[in-house]
């Protein structure tokens, strides 16, 4: 039997093993999936109990996505650009392959109708995923994003990585508590953890009266997956804008990473329905 995992800290909401293990299923699979809640400072000794231990690959979570890198052999083009990696595959000969498929499920979240080539669009926060929804907004053909952070000093080396990957975007700044006026944007997502099931779920990272400044037929997207309406969505609902939660995008960033362990591609819809009967 073949042997998967997921390592982040905390891992307490995770849901990684109730989707891989109903795309296993689905493929005919016999293969385990283990939550290995990993602390930053026992990461090193995870990592060689993952490649010497039988594990055939895993999966990635906060606060590792970054610092996985210094372990990894090879990394595939949206893991190199991103600079985090979500999915690591172990080969045989012990050596391992990251790769980032948060960008994949961003993307594939995104329904067809919703055509974003040529426009502008908003991003709330500046961490890993973060930097996956930008590479998402680039291969979806957004020429403008503006960045909404805490701290802009702090967010300095984030705006210079991003403008120099991604040349062809206009990148500008912003302080997320001074947001009054999203006029210009066409998309909204929000890749902060405000409004997450625990001590947010209760709060939004835009109000209501700043909201409704997006012009109409803008979406807003919250890559949060528990609750599956947040707050945010729920406002976004109300003054009609199209909305996308985070089910999907969590779903299809699992589908790529099996089909990087097998080569075969597992049911998109077993795996989401098992994801939310257990929401």
């Amino acid at each position: 039997m073949e042997k998967f995992g997921v390592i982040g800290y905390p891992l307490g909401h995770s849901m990684s093993a109730v989707i891989h293990r109903a795309g296993f299923k689905s493929i005919g699979i016999n293969a385990s999936y283990e939550t290995l809640e990993t602390s930053p400072e026992s990461l090193i000794d995870r990592i060689k109990d993952l490649k010497y231990n039988g594990y055939s690959g895993f999966n990635v979570t906060i606060p590792h996505k970054v610092p996985v890198a210094l372990f990894v052999d090879e990394v595939d083009k949206y893991a190199d650009i991103t600079g985090a990696i979500n999915t690591v595959k172990i080969n045989s000969d012990k050596s391992m392959k990251g790769y980032n498929t948060d960008v994949l499920g961003f993307k594939k979240a995104i329904p067809d109708d919703i055509d974003l080539n040529g426009k502008t669009a908003a991003v709330l926060g500046t961490g890993g995923a973060s930097r996956a929804a930008v590479m998402g907004l680039y291969d979806r053909g957004i020429k403008e994003i503006g960045i909404y952070t805490r701290s802009i000093p702090n967010a300095m080396d984030y705006m210079a990585y991003v403008r120099r990957k991604f040349p062809s975007i206009t990148f500008c700044s912003y302080q997320i508590d001074r947001m009054r006026d999203l006029s210009k944007y066409d998309i909204l997502v929000n890749t902060t953890p405000i409004g997450m099931q625990g001590k947010s779920a209760d709060l939004t990272p835009v109000e209501k009266d700043v909201l409704k400044t997006l012009p109409s037929g803008a979406v807003v997207y919250d890559i949060i997956y528990n609750p599956r309406k947040t707050i945010l969505l729920k406002l976004a609902e109300e003054l009609g804008y199209k909305t996308i939660n985070g089910v999907d995008m969590l779903v299809y960033q699992a589908v790529s990473a099996q089909e990087i362990w097998f080569g075969k591609t597992p049911s998109f819809s077993d795996m989401k329905i098992a994801l939310l009967e257990n929401l």
